[in-house]
């Protein structure tokens, strides 16, 4: 078998595995989340698909559900900060909703995967994103 063959072989077996190692979430209560895929949709239907920075969506956030907080990391440099307004553990998923300078969003969160959905919403436009959550390291 070639190099090649068996680079394409052992990439298709990690990623095969990728979803299993996913992070289990049930009763952590400090979470950072990474945002992997980010589509923007004006009220004219028309879509587009870029990177959190491009279209200006953090890449990392904070998420402290006992302060029900939401916080850019301190390596992002934006110092963006928004509380929850409503938090919800029910059927595996931790739920979340807010709204702050004209914006509402809502998030998903998978607590046996970490995987996230989250949606915000303002006049004419919403951003969809998809992404991944795991326990906050503790700090020493």
């Amino acid at each position: 078998m070639s190099r090649l063959a068996e680079f394409g072989v052992c990439l298709v077996l990690l990623l095969a595995a990728w979803p299993v190692r996913a992070d289990e979430l049930t009763g952590t209560d400090k979470l950072i989340c990474a945002a992997n895929t980010v589509v923007l949709c004006l009220d004219n239907g028309e879509c587009e698909r870029g990177s959190p920075h491009e279209l200006n969506v953090p890449q990392f956030i904070e998420i402290d559900l006992q302060q029900k907080r939401l916080t850019t990391t301190k390596a992002s440099g934006e110092n963006r900060a928004t509380e929850i307004d409503y938090l919800r553990r029910v059927a595996g998923q931790i739920v979340l909703q807010g709204h702050e300078m004209g914006r509402a969003y809502s998030w998903v969160i998978s607590e046996k995967t970490g995987a996230v959905s989250a949606a915000i919403a303002t006049d004419g436009q919403t951003i969809g994103v998809f992404g991944a959550c795991t326990p906050m390291p503790v700090s020493r």
